[in-house]
C-alpha cells in the first residue's frame, strides 16, 4: 500500500482471496492456477485487488508454497473438515485480527472470479460505513454473492461459533443473520463477478479479456 495515499477504504481494508476449491469440471486441477490468457487465476484476481487494500492473504489448504508469491500470507483453514468458503473467511479475520489489529475490514473474493471492478472496495466501504450495516454485499444481475463480501472482523468470533457449534456452511445464511447492505454493480459489457468454473468458462473468459 503507498503510505500516502489518503483514501480511507485502502487503509481500513484488508482483502482475502479464496482458493481453497479444487476445479473438478477442469480435471481437478488447483483452481488457482488454471491459466486464463497465459496467466493463473490467481495472479489475475490480486492484481486487481492490491492497488484497493491495504493487506492481501489467500486461504488454501493445498498448493500453500506455490501460493506464497501473490499474497503477504497463505491461510489454512482454522477448523478441522471441508468446511467451504466461510472456512476461510474465518481464518481471514483471525488473520486479521492477529497481525493488524488497527484494519476493521476483510474483503473476501474467489480466486476464480477475474475481472473484479477496480471500485469494489471503495463503493463497498462507502455502503457499509454510511449505512451502519454489519457488512456489504456485492451484486450484480439482481443476484447477490455472499462471498464477495465486506465484513467486520468483529464477527469473527460469531463466525467461528457458527462453523464449529451449528455446522454452518453456507455463506449466505450466516450472513443473512446480520445487517447487511447490497451493492449492486453494472453488467452492460460484462458482469464483474463472472465465474470461471468449466473449460466453457474459461474459452467465454479469454475472449472478454481479448475485446
Amino acid at each position: 500500500m503507498n503510505t500516502t495515499d489518503t483514501a480511507p477504504w485502502r487503509r481500513q481494508v484488508a482483502g482475502l482471496v479464496l482458493a481453497g476449491g479444487l476445479a473438478r469440471r477442469m480435471g481437478g486441477r488447483h483452481k488457482a492456477f488454471v491459466r486464463l490468457a497465459g496467466r493463473p487465476l490467481v495472479a489475475h484476481v490480486t492484481e486487481r485487488l492490491r492497488p484497493q487494500i491495504a493487506h492481501l492473504a489467500i486461504s488454501a489448504n493445498a498448493e500453500r508454497e506455490r501460493l506464497r508469491p501473490y499474497a503477504e500470507a497463505v491461510l489454512p483453514d482454522p477448523v478441522p473438515g471441508f468446511a467451504g468458503p466461510l472456512a476461510g473467511v474465518l481464518a481471514g479475520l483471525e488473520w486479521l485480527r492477529a497481525t493488524h489489529p488497527d484494519i476493521p475490514w476483510l474483503l473476501s473474493v474467489p480466486v476464480d472470479a477475474p475481472f473484479l471492478p477496480p471500485d469494489l472496495v471503495e463503493r463497498l466501504w462507502h455502503a457499509a460505513t454510511r449505512s451502519g450495516a454489519d457488512m456489504a454485499v456485492a451484486a450484480s444481475n439482481d443476484r447477490i454473492h455472499p462471498i464477495i463480501a465486506l465484513w467486520p472482523v468483529r464477527l469473527a468470533d460469531a463466525l467461528r461459533h457458527a462453523l464449529v457449534e451449528e455446522k454452518l456452511r453456507k455463506a449466505a445464511d450466516f450472513i443473512s443473520r446480520h445487517r447487511l447492505v447490497r451493492v449492486s454493480f453494472e453488467t452492460r459489457r460484462i458482469d464483474p463477478f463472472f465465474n470461471v468454473n468449466s473449460m466453457q468458462d474459461l474459452e467465454c473468459a479469454t475472449r472478454l479479456l481479448r475485446s
